[in-house]
């Protein structure tokens, strides 16, 4: 592997096309304000690095980044990648990632609007994220020890698996299929509305109207907080460790909790079962 260690690149394509190359404290800025520096490369490693300038990683595959800076003015860094780790790496530019695959995240600073849409197979551990519209049409997703703040996140993900995260976020989780959140935190308005076969296992719920025109819902010993509104039109098999302000015309199913505020039944077609057992 050719190694390539403290140079500044600022040209276009600087390094396209490389294959086989590791880059170490090197910078990517400069007045030729060049884009797409390691576009259409292949088994490339990049450590202690600054980039600066637009589209670095487009159509890349077998990638390692650890210990480096990606500015707000790298926009779009990462596209139509495949077989990528990230690791204690800030990804500070818009749309940071999109349209990969295989990808494992630790141990990262992101702060991104539009990141991580249509990315297929993602693992991230131990990453801070700010963003809106975060993941949006992903699936197969990892993520251990995440923590969130910004809103519209997780929109049509399917077939993913949240464990220990926290997250800050509103308009989470719209039209989510096949998706397990354990032991987390969620907060912020209108949650999951829309989902198909999701489960909320030993989560703390919190923001106005949760979990509306939800299909196979299941809440497994969950705790819900200032969450008035909820369940409503929504198929649901709910066990609640904490009394729910209110709830509302659920479909069909069985909610357990230890005590309601408010039952609003004024739907004919609400036939889920209310249990009070306090």
């Amino acid at each position: 592997m050719k190694t390539i260690k403290g140079q500044t690149f600022d040209e276009e394509r600087a390094l396209y096309g490389s294959n086989g190359i590791k880059v170490i404290d090197c910078v990517f800025d400069g007045p030729a304000d060049g884009e797409s520096a390691f576009k259409e490369g292949r088994n490339i490693w990049v450590e202690h690095c600054f980039f600066n300038l637009r589209y670095p990683f487009w159509h890349d595959d077998r990638l390692a980044i650890t210990g480096s800076e990606m500015t707000e003015l790298c926009r779009a860094a990462l596209w139509y990648s495949h077989d990528i780790e990230i690791t204690d790496t800030k990804l500070h530019g818009i749309k940071a990632l999109r349209e990969c695959g295989r990808v494992k995240m630790q141990g990262c600073d992101v702060i991104s609007p539009e990141f991580g849409w249509s990315v297929q197979e993602m693992g991230m551990k131990d990453c801070s994220v700010e963003g809106e519209y975060f993941m949006m049409r992903s699936d197969r997703l990892h993520f251990e020890d995440v923590r969130l703040k910004g809103k519209y996140s997780f929109q049509y993900i399917e077939d993913s698996v949240f464990e220990n995260c926290n997250f800050d976020t509103k308009d989470a989780f719209w039209h989510a299929k096949n998706v397990t959140i354990r032991n987390s935190i969620v907060k912020g308005e209108y949650l999951a509305w829309y989902c198909e076969n999701v489960t909320f296992d030993h989560c703390k719920i919190i923001g106005t109207q949760p979990l509306c025109y939800c299909k196979n819902l299941k809440l497994i010993d969950c705790e819900m907080i200032d969450t008035d509104l909820s369940f409503e039109k929504s198929e649901v098999e709910a066990t609640l460790t904490a009394p729910v302000m209110s709830i509302k015309n659920p479909l069909s199913g069985r909610i357990v909790a230890p005590a309601v505020g408010e039952i609003i039944r004024d739907d004919e077609s609400s036939r889920g079962e209310i249990v009070v057992d306090g």
